[in-house]
């Protein structure tokens, strides 16, 4: 089926999504205009930086299409959603426009107080970066080199060790000798309503005290935790919610650091984000690199290792990265967005596409949603099957999409939706879709294997820190 975009785009998928013909791959968006471009005379380019007052900076370079006429909105498109997209994955707040002024003016009109995405503005800029995103014009020569961070963590399986991951439900905390997990325990917390901050300090303590009594010393401690984390800081995590943006910037977000020098005499204590150990236990597993995890749950998670097998310092939070530039897509309550990942990839994305199945939900919880409906596909409900043929194909799509921005050579997949004869079924779909759209593209799509499931992530995030 024919996809017109109102900006005079056509997009024509060989595979289109059973319940949803009107989806608009970004990835073949993205293409179609950059082959426009390729081929206009007048075309020009633009250069941009995203950086942090760290001096981190990513750069990215386009050719648009000739000023004037229809093509502004072609142009202004194109770098929102690809500006967008790097926001998400790499991380910063000022934003440095070479080559066109007048999409650096789109930009701060868009990334603004009042303007389109004010959400990012505000979350990337003044939650995770101490400052909200600011747009600012400059020449070519004057944008700084590309420098991505130093952060070489993981693969360090030397020594006594603790590993530790902080769920929403339970707190998982491990003790690894020389890569060999000895001890291993689940303790049922609450923290999403806990306004106290002592709750969390004291849960955490208890955990690594319980693994520690099973080893003669420690000599590191490593972990994961939901949310935004910056050198062991906590910028920002959906398990602190009850508690107050004042006591997190005052004392919780530093949890780790505090905890590190007053309870545990300054030993090497690495804490990132869920998604990367888990990303990371993949490439341990599997004895590879370049892996990008995806984890479809309550939203889409998402973690990244490279070729090299280190953890990058980006944010890799993909569930507010743009896969579809339908102008009728999926609109994410909390950011407000169009044809974000959150809304194709995740519990969300379930009930969505339910009622256009077939399912009469109502207000049925998200979560309730999803066992109806693989309940219905271990029966061999074709309205279910649907639903995941449909997550299948926006996921090959999707996946293409991230290797423009990733080297991937092996895509993780996992989570609640991924389980069971539905999660199958989303493989065979994407790795349909890449067979015949991507032939080119080169990933394996993988689930993890029993040793991982059992001690792959507590072992990962134990060796996160180095004891050099």
């Amino acid at each position: 089926m024919l996809k017109v975009l109102r900006i005079t785009m056509k997009i024509q998928p060989k595979i289109t999504p059973v319940l949803d013909p009107g989806f608009v791959p970004a990835v073949l968006w993205n293409k179609a205009f950059e082959d426009r471009a390729a081929r206009e005379p007048g075309a020009h380019r633009v250069d941009i930086a995203l950086t942090r007052r760290d001096g981190t900076c990513f750069r990215w370079s386009g050719k648009l299409l000739p000023r004037g006429g229809g093509n502004e909105a072609l142009n202004n498109r194109y770098v929102e959603r690809i500006v967008k997209f790097l926001l998400w994955q790499k991380g910063g707040n000022i934003i440095l426009v070479a080559g066109d002024d007048s999409v650096a003016d789109m930009l701060a009109a868009t990334y603004c107080k009042g303007g389109a995405r004010e959400f990012d503005w505000d979350f990337i800029g003044r939650k995770i970066y101490g400052a909200p995103i600011t747009v600012k014009k400059a020449a070519p020569g004057e944008l700084p080199d590309e420098y991505s961070g130093s952060m070489t963590l993981g693969r360090n399986l030397d020594g006594y060790r603790i590993g530790f991951d902080l769920g929403g439900s339970d707190r998982k905390c491990a003790a690894v000798v020389n890569g060999e997990v000895v001890y291993s325990e689940e303790v049922v917390w609450n923290p999403y309503f806990q306004s106290d901050p002592q709750y969390h300090f004291d849960g955490i303590q208890d955990s690594l005290e319980r693994a520690a009594a099973h080893l003669p010393r420690v000599d590191a401690i490593g972990g994961s935790s939901a949310g935004v984390i910056i050198d062991s800081v906590v910028r920002t995590s959906s398990l602190f919610r009850g508690v107050s943006q004042e006591d997190i910037e005052a004392r919780l977000g530093k949890v780790f650091r505090i905890l590190q020098k007053e309870k545990w005499n300054g030993i090497p204590f690495e804490v990132v984000n869920d998604g990367e150990v888990t990303a990371l236990a993949g490439a341990m597993s599997m004895n590879d690199n370049a892996v990008l995890g995806v984890a479809m749950g309550t939203s889409e998670a998402a973690g990244y290792v490279d070729r090299e097998g280190h953890i990058k310092p980006w944010l890799n939070e993909l569930a507010f990265a743009p896969v579809d530039y339908s102008e009728e897509g999926g609109v994410d309550e909390w950011s407000k967005d169009m044809g974000v990942g959150a809304m194709y990839f995740s519990q969300q994305a379930v009930a969505r596409l339910a009622p256009r199945a077939g399912f009469d939900f109502g207000d049925m919880p998200f979560p309730e949603q999803l066992k109806k409906v693989q309940a219905a596909m271990a029966e061999g409900d074709e309205r279910a099957r649907r639903i995941y043929e449909t997550i299948g194909v926006h996921f090959g799509y999707a996946i293409a999409h991230y290797a423009s921005f990733y080297e991937i050579r092996n895509l993780l997949f996992l989570g609640r939706v991924a389980s069971g004869t539905g999660g199958q079924l989303i493989i065979d779909k994407a790795e349909e879709v890449l067979r015949e759209e991507f032939p080119a593209l080169k990933v394996t799509l993988r689930v993890p294997d029993e040793q991982m499931k059992r001690h792959g992530q507590a072992v990962a995030a134990a060796s996160l820190p180095s004891l050099g």
